[in-house]
């Protein structure tokens, strides 16, 4: 590496063209996408939720029943 300077704007110059050649998703995909990972999350959410739930319903339970 002789010159950081030019090496530098070389990198920039090879990422630009990069860049260019890649296929960039439309609008509608990219929301669909977006609208399925929300839901992928609320319903895992949900998921955890409801276990969480009936994991404390059970220990209080058996806490019951020790007591």
């Amino acid at each position: 590496m002789k010159n950081p300077i030019s090496w530098l704007i070389r990198y920039f110059r090879e990422a630009k063209e990069e860049l260019a050649k890649v296929t960039w998703p439309t609008r509608a995909t990219t929301l669909r996408y977006s609208l399925l990972v929300i839901a992928v999350s609320v319903g895992t959410a949900a998921f955890f939720a409801g276990l969480d739930w009936a994991l404390n319903l059970g220990l209080e339970k058996l806490i019951e029943i020790s007591a």
